[in-house]
Parts: structure tokens; sequence; C-alpha cells
């Protein structure tokens, strides 16, 4: 019961979220001081990118040679078997929680293959169930209060509601920062693989050069670029590479310039032509961001400018003179 009672106790609570966030403070202040490259990761995970690319297109011609007609059952099997697996089989998860976008949105957020679908699903189905157990042990039991049981299992289980939400947010805030990243070294790549093309490169050694250089500056947009590369490898269609680049990053200016090389490939139009005309739509669309940022700032500096500055400039303004009334023993 002591330890029950400790931890209900309001001044334990306050000093332990006290403490919570100024380590929060202190690990956000001194994180920038270490390095948090997973580059290695990202090379890792676009070499097994590309080893299943590879085996899909070896297992359709091998299908087409009169071999196997399930191409797909092998990366099935590679999959294996996990506890996240069977909960969503047994549950019929994807049926429930899975649509024709969910796949696209773990792409856009770096997750690709079965495994993180599955875990996603598996997170959907188990987050809310968590949270409502832990809050319905907290204020039941833990935390009682004068309220009743059944006030308690309401909070519980809108809590739980909420819970259910957390990994839609979580992940779409994964895409965001990804699409960030991506949109910010965007016009520099675009810049270097014009640069590449009109020296003489083919558009994949293109890629692959561009992918190799804005690497230190966005590994997003880099890992894409080097899944695009392996696709113009192993696919048959050029434009289907092109397509799953702006499918993956989901950003219209990425989805434009794939569009001008589609068609480029398609009719046969110089391909630097069209990188040029992209790259100064891409230049002119940085600028017009960077006037619509500047012309956004009077409006959002009125609020803290009325509330912060104008009460302390008007503090510094009067206060030499009241303090000099007050002093002479003037009466009104």
């Amino acid at each position: 019961m002591d330890f029950v009672e400790l931890l209900t106790e309001p001044n334990f609570l306050i000093a332990m979220f006290a403490s919570i966030s100024a380590a929060a403070v202190v690990f956000t202040f001194g994180a920038q001081f270490f390095d948090r490259s997973d580059l290695k990761k990202r090379i890792k995970d676009v070499a097994i990118e590309r080893e299943r690319m590879r085996g899909i297109e070896m297992a359709r011609l091998r299908g087409e040679r009169g071999g196997d007609s399930n191409p797909r059952a092998s990366l099935r099997a590679a999959e294996g078997t996990s506890f996240a697996k069977s909960m969503v089989e047994r549950f019929s998860l994807r049926k429930a929680f899975m649509d024709d976008t969910t796949v696209d949105k773990l792409t856009q957020a770096g997750f690709r293959g079965p495994r993180h679908v599955t875990s996603f699903l598996a997170q959907r189905f188990v987050t809310p169930i968590v949270l409502f157990a832990a809050a319905m042990l907290y204020l039941g039991f833990m935390a009682p209060g004068d309220r009743p049981l059944y006030l308690s299992a309401l909070y519980a289980l809108t809590i739980g509601l909420l819970g259910a939400y957390l990994p839609n947010i979580l992940l779409k805030n994964a895409i965001m920062k990804r699409q960030a990243s991506i949109r910010r070294s965007w016009p520099d790549a675009l810049d270097l693989m014009l640069l590449c093309v009109e020296s003489g490169m083919s558009i994949e050694h293109a890629l692959k050069r561009v992918a190799r250089e804005i690497g230190q500056q966005s590994p997003e947009l880099a890992e894409e670029l080097a899944l695009t590369t392996a696709e113009l490898a192993f696919l048959e269609n050029r434009g289907t590479a092109y397509d799953n680049l702006s499918r993956r990053t989901g950003l219209d200016g990425v989805r434009a310039v794939m569009t001008a090389l589609i068609q480029a490939d398609r009719y046969g139009t110089s391909v630097g032509t069209s990188l040029r005309v992209m790259a100064e739509e891409g230049r002119e669309e940085r600028m017009m961001a960077a006037e619509k940022k500047a012309a956004a700032l009077p409006p959002k500096l009125t609020v803290p400018l009325i509330v912060f500055f104008l009460p302390v400039l008007f503090i510094v303004i009067i206060s030499p003179a009241m303090i000099k009334v007050f002093s002479t023993g003037v009466s009104f």
C-alpha cells in the first residue's frame, strides 16, 4: 500500500513529470552532438529490397519457362511465422484495418515489405487494448479516488478508443518527416541530375550518381533514388520504375518529374530538356514557397507582439514617470 500511495501522491507525480521533462530537454539538446546517422541500415534495406525485386523477376521468369506457377510463394515462405503474423491471420485484421492505401502509406514512411504491414496491423489491434487495460488498472485500482467504478471504466474506454488512432498518427508523422526531407533536397537532386544527363550520362547512371552525392543531405531521397536505379535494372518497363518512385514519395514535384521522364522515354524527346524545364519549375516553386513564408510572418507576429512586446514597452515607457510622480508625494 505504501508503494500505491506513493504513486498516487501529487507531489511524487509532479516531481516525476518534472524529471521526465528535464530529461527530455537534455536529450533533445544533447542528441545533436551525437551521430544519429542510420546510413548503414538504409543501405542494408536498399540491398534487401533489391534482392526482393531480383527474386520476383527470377521467379517470374522461371514461371514463364514452365516452373513454379506461384512466383511469390518463396517470398511468402521467407517471411516466416511470428506471433504478430499469427494474430493478424487469426483475427482477420487485414479485412478490418487494411485498405488500398495502407501499403502506400507505409512505403511513404519508409516501411516496406509484408513484415512491416503485419506489425502495423498488430499495433492497431493491440494498442487500444493495452491502453484500456493500463488506464483501467490505474484509474480503478491504483488511484480510485471518489469516483465509482463505472466512471473509471468509461474514462479507460475513452483512452482506449483514442489509442486506436495512435498508430495512424505516428505513421502520418513519419510520412510528414520523410516527405519534408525529400522535398527539401529534391531541387538540388534535380539540378545534379540535369548536370549528369547533360554531361553524357544515361538516366540510370545519373540517378546512381545523384543518390551517392545527395546521401549526406537527405538519406531518404538517396534511398529512394537507389531503389529506382535497381528497379530500372530489373523491371521490363521503365515507366513502372518511375511510377513507383512517385508512389513511394507521394510528392507532387517528384510525380511531375517522373511523368516528364515517362513521356520523354515514350515519345523519344530529350531527357535533358525535360529535366531543365522541371528544374526551373522547381526553383520557381522554392522561391514561391520562401515568399509565401515571408508574407505569412506579419500575421503570425501580431499576437506575440500584442501579448508580449507591447506590455513590456508600455512598462518601460511609463515606469519612470510613475516612479517620479509617486516619489514626489503628489496626491490625486
